[in-house]
């Protein structure tokens, strides 16, 4: 039985592993500068990398690289060696100081949104020591910041350190005026869980969609999907069941907290979710997940399917972003204690929290946009595209109490009684959960339900914490000049609660009269991609990042080009797809099935006294029907992609121009392909069909 104990954090230079190779002034000087952000010294960084680099040769590494995040939503890694050549011919290995603390790369060939012309190429990676390195195969991984010539971030976890940097500065002078004397700092904290789907590796490699989009751009239902709920938490099949093993081990060894694993509601889809750390390493362990997770389940004959929505007619998948505030001395900012409506530090908090969600409900749910999620918010498995908070019964009634100046009765824990008597009674939870909310409290966190499966977390708590940095600078200031503290923030308290209840709702989001109730409230509706994005450059929200120093002004434009070419690069991507699968193999396919009934027909009807062939001829009248206006469609789709407005025009209007134009236009080429398919004998269609995508994992 292998020691869990032994192999965690295997192959990470931790804490403990600094702390035993360092020599004391070194690990000390490492850890002001991790504690405190102070600078390195050069001779310390000489001494760190030597240490880290004999740790990695003797745990099998020959290579180092600089592990970055651009901005293309998955990481980047550039390979180096240790060698390095002496005179007498031969090597030693060597991996200096400078080598660990800055690395060089071409910054024009990542996404910068017009920050970096094509001949403007240098940009530089920049350790980040509040991340450990450690090994992934047999390379040190050195976790960085990417940056161009000029400064400017071009990567998601520059933004999120600087993020995370705001909300400790204005959460510091909160917290001082409540005395707490010993707290020297504030951090997020993060727990993302990642829902994905595992096919089989023989069949999604017959799938051109899935291969270039990552998900089915056709396929109509089988006779069973979801609607039994019999896979949900449902005994976990053998094979992804060692599948799950190897990945919780690997994981594991890189030191990531891998907690829980189930069945998701849709067949063919799982969860893992983690224990909750520091923001930017919880971003880090993500993206080490998904990437995991998908050469993993290579190796056990499966692909690992991280978009949003590859199958239509299931749910598709999410990452909840578990969400909190904590102090340096391990109090947990968000949690209500025995009696909330008494704890005025935490409703302060609270407040901060509902104000930035409320002011800055357009850049939440910019923060989750993408060509992928559109397909999902909204749907049975995902919370709708209007931003709204939900806080439990418990926590709406005391803050009604603050508002109206009533007093508040304490609620005692109920204790349930399921009517066997050898089963325990326990507590029952003061508040329900309400899956249909994007943006929940559970207790001592909020669930950002929102984000895409295989969006960074980085982007949406990059929001976050800045938007809370803002409420929470906010009440400093008033609160920092008050002259009778007590009753200013009480004030404050019942004031926020009456300026921002809109935002609070705890019924159903899927609810179409949720829609028409939330219009009422002044909430914002933004459905698609082109909806949203241009809040990122609005007035307010350059304000709010500048004056914050998360994003410069330039930055920001450059994001929001980026998304708006991603978005259009995507749809694209699909739409010749669609028209490459249809031309080369469904239509001539369907062709061959309708000549091949044609011939029984003929066939039939020169036979001696005839046969009747009634289905023969209602499916060949059907099928050609389809046949021919699937061609028409086809044709019309591909006039629509060269119709297309070319890059140099305005970006946003690209962007409209594909979701109004061309996304109607796949969805009815779908629509007739699918039908197709059921009528096609499945010996000539040219595809594994749903069924065998959902079911084919035995």
């Amino acid at each position: 039985m292998e020691d869990l104990s032994a192999i965690f954090g295997k192959n990470v230079f931790n804490e403990s592993r600094m702390k035993e190779r360092l020599p004391k002034e070194a690990y000390l000087a490492l850890q002001k500068t991790i504690r405190d952000g102070k600078h390195l010294d050069i001779n310390i960084a000489n001494v760190v990398a030597s240490a880290m680099k004999d740790w990695a040769i003797e745990n099998g590494a020959t290579h180092f690289t600089h592990w970055f995040q651009p901005m293309t939503g998955i990481t980047a890694e550039k390979h180096d060696s240790f060698i390095s050549p002496i005179d007498d011919g031969n090597i030693i290995m060597d991996f200096s100081g400078k080598e660990l603390v800055q690395g060089e790369s071409d910054a024009s060939s990542f996404p910068s949104g017009g920050l970096r012309a094509t001949f403007e190429a240098r940009g530089y990676t920049a350790w980040d020591p509040t991340s450990f390195a450690f090994i992934k195969n047999n390379v040190l991984c050195i976790p960085t910041a990417f940056c161009s010539y000029g400064g400017e971030a071009l990567d998601k976890k520059t933004p999120l350190l600087r993020s995370m940097e705001a909300i400790n500065r204005q959460a510091m002078r909160v917290i001082k005026l409540f005395g707490n004397e010993d707290v020297t700092s504030v951090k997020t904290t993060v727990g993302a869980e990642q829902e994905y789907f595992l096919v089989d590796r023989d069949m999604y490699d017959k799938r051109p969609d899935l291969l270039f989009t990552g998900r089915t751009l056709y396929g109509s239902m089988p006779p069973k999907g979801q609607e039994l709920d019999d896979h949900y938490f449902g005994t976990i099949k053998s094979k992804v069941k060692m599948f799950m093993d190897e990945l919780n081990r690997e994981l594991w060894k890189l030191g990531v907290f891998a907690k829980t694993e189930h069945n998701e509601v849709a067949p063919a889809q799982h969860e893992l979710a983690p224990v909750f750390t520091t923001t930017n390493i919880a971003a880090d362990h993500n993206q080490l997940t998904m990437e995991l997770m998908q050469r993993i389940a290579k190796k056990h004959g499966m692909v690992c399917l991280l978009h949003e929505k590859p199958f239509e007619g299931v749910n598709g998948s999410g990452k909840h972003n578990n969400w909190s505030i904590c102090t340096n001395t391990g109090k947990n900012l968000l949690d209500p204690g025995a009696t909330p409506h008494e704890n005025a530090q935490f409703l302060l908090f609270l407040c901060s929290v509902i104000k930035a969600v409320d002011d800055y409900q357009d850049m939440l749910r910019v923060s989750v946009t993408s060509a992928g999620n559109d397909h999902r918010l909204g749907a049975n498995e995902a919370p709708p595209a209007i931003i709204s908070i939900f806080l439990g019964e418990e926590l709406t009634e005391i803050l009604e109490a603050i508002e109206n100046d009533e007093g508040y009765d304490t609620k005692e824990k109920t204790v349930m009684r399921v009517g066997v008597h050898v089963l325990p009674k326990f507590p029952k939870d003061t508040t329900d959960r309400n899956r249909t909310s994007p943006f929940a409290f559970t207790g001592n966190k909020f669930e950002f339900r929102a984000l895409g499966s295989s969006a960074s977390i980085s982007g949406p708590n990059v929001v976050l914490n800045t938007t809370v940095a803002e409420s929470l600078k906010q009440f400093a200031d008033e609160l920092e000049n008050a002259d009778d503290f007590d009753a200013t923030l009480h004030n404050l308290i019942q004031r926020t609660i009456k300026e921002h209840k809109r935002i609070i709702f705890g019924g159903n989001g899927y609810d179409d009269n949720w829609i028409a109730e939330a219009e009422k409230r002044g909430l914002l509706n933004l459905r698609t991609t082109p909806d949203c994005l241009p809040c990122y450059i609005s007035e307010k929200n350059i304000r709010l990042f500048t004056e914050h120093k998360v994003f410069n002004e330039a930055e920001m434009r450059a994001r929001y080009e980026i998304h708006l070419d991603n978005y259009a690069k995507t749809i694209n991507i699909e739409a010749l797809t669609m028209i490459d699968m249809a031309k080369r193999d469904i239509l001539p396919k369907v062709s061959a099935f309708v000549k091949k009934l044609s011939d029984t027909v003929i066939s039939k009807t020169t036979a001696i006294g005839g046969i009747d062939c009634t289905y023969e001829e209602s499916v060949i009248k059907e099928l050609n029907g389809l046949l021919n206006k699937a061609f028409g469609k086809t044709e019309e789709l591909e006039n629509c992609l060269k119709s297309v407005k070319k890059s140099s025009e305005c970006a946003h209007e690209v962007a409209e121009y594909y979701k109004d134009i061309v996304i109607p236009e796949m969805e009815e080429l779908r629509n007739l392909v699918d039908n197709m398919e059921i009528l096609t004998d499945s010996d000539y269609w040219p595809y594994p069909t749903y069924a065998d995508l959902l079911f084919g994992v035995r």
